[in-house]
């Protein structure tokens, strides 16, 4: 039997990866994205709150594969600078992004996707409190450097795309990023026109 396939979003950018580390698939649910990042040959822990959810990945991760706890993620966060990368999909809970920020070891990568409140799809929870706003989750993880980012809204051919859903892949520089602020362009001074 195949495993599941992961978030699209680590699909998509699974070239980030590093070679090594160790990483954390959060509100993992039967465990896709964690199969995946233990076949990339990370040391991966996998959370949840649901008990049979998590045996059925110990079932399907086999012997030492992936390390499992029951464990809700709202109440106990993962401790800073913890993990090398972090995977978060069809979750959301806004209060614990920045302890998310912070559980991240300088270098480290934040693979997030879940659902938007533009979507033609149906799919996902009926709740709008559970649905990011349009541009919401660059807000939301602002202190982070921004490698790569998704929401195609309702622009379009509705049926073609990542409907419903934003990604995003950050990454955490230097020693800490609290205090800093959103990434800034900064323009020149002066002249900076071609004179034709």
């Amino acid at each position: 039997m195949t495993d599941p396939a992961p978030a699209e979003v680590l699909r998509a950018c699974a070239h980030l990866l590093p070679p090594a580390g160790r990483a954390l698939d959060l509100a993992c649910g039967a465990g896709r994205n964690a199969l995946f990042l233990a076949r990339c040959g990370l040391q991966v822990h996998a959370w949840d709150r649901d008990a049979r959810a998590l045996e059925l990945l110990r079932r399907a991760a086999g012997q030492g594969q992936v390390v499992t706890e029951l464990r809700d993620v709202v109440a106990h966060p993962p401790a800073p600078g913890s993990f090398d990368v972090i995977v978060v999909s069809r979750f959301l809970e806004r209060g614990l992004c920045p302890a998310l920020i912070e559980a991240l070891r300088p270098q480290g990568l934040l693979y997030y996707q879940t659902f938007t409140v533009e979507d033609p799809t149906g799919h996902g929870p009926r709740n709008p409190a559970f649905r990011l706003a349009p541009g919401e989750l660059l807000r939301l993880f602002a202190p982070l450097r921004l490698l790569s980012y998704r929401e195609d809204g309702l622009c379009g051919d509705l049926g073609r795309g990542l409907r419903g859903q934003a990604w995003l892949v950050g990454v955490r520089t230097g020693n800490g990023v609290r205090g800093r602020r959103s990434y800034q362009p900064v323009l020149p001074s002066g002249p900076w026109r071609k004179r034709g």
